[in-house]
């Protein structure tokens, strides 16, 4: 996203160390990497210093935030959601995953791709254009990056919006009030779900177990 507000710290260094560690040892042709966790958990920080330490090797890693493609329009998404229920929309399925999975094939096949970048300033939606034919690995941030078919490592942070609140805050992507808050508990739910399904659990300290 554009505008969007990095606060990387000595924690998400620590991590991304250890994960870049794992990948390096792991490392194969066109690599996914996906990191799931809740608003404000460090996602976005994470990919950015895992995408730069690959650098330092030699290997040029895109991320790729999902966040990007939700299919109702960023100034429509609250009444939407209000209209329809949070309960029943918020989650996966607020996403467009037919042009994640086509972007993603591309990724793969080496050739230009188009897809949305959020501009957070302005809120409108822009079309971004990467030509993947000298990226070697994609690393895949958001609520359900884990979801994705044919991931090679998956990275589940396991904070909660519980104890992220303040970084929700500093972010500013949202009001914090009593529907941000619903919003929220609806992605808590959604997120947990999805914890299985990682090979690496980042803690509440950020300490990195492989499983």
């Amino acid at each position: 996203m554009l505008g969007d507000v990095l606060l990387i710290g000595e924690k998400h260094q620590k991590a991304g160390e250890a994960i870049l560690d794992y990948i390096l040892k792991n490392k194969k042709p066109k690599m996914m990497v996906a990191i799931s966790g809740e608003s404000g958990s460090g996602k976005t920080e994470l990919a950015h210093v895992i995408a730069k330490g690959l650098r330092k090797h030699g290997i040029f890693a895109k991320p790729l935030h999902i966040d990007n493609y939700y299919r109702i329009h960023p100034l429509e998404r609250t009444e939407w959601r209000k209209q329809n229920g949070i309960q029943n929309v918020v989650g996966p399925s607020e996403y467009d995953w037919e042009t994640i999975n086509r972007n993603i094939s591309e990724f793969k096949e080496g050739v230009s791709s188009t897809g949305p970048c959020v501009d957070l300033v302005t809120e409108q939606i822009d079309q971004l254009t990467t030509n993947y034919k000298d990226i070697d690995m994609l690393i895949i941030d958001g609520l359900y990056a884990i979801k994705v078919d044919d991931v090679d490592v998956r990275v589940f942070i396991e904070l909660t919006y519980h104890e992220t609140k303040k970084a929700q805050v500093v972010r500013g992507k949202e009001p914090q009030n009593e529907y941000r808050m619903q919003v929220l508990e609806k992605e808590h739910q959604e997120v947990q779900a999805l914890k299985s399904m990682a090979n690496v659990l980042i803690g509440m300290d950020y300490a990195v177990r492989f499983v």
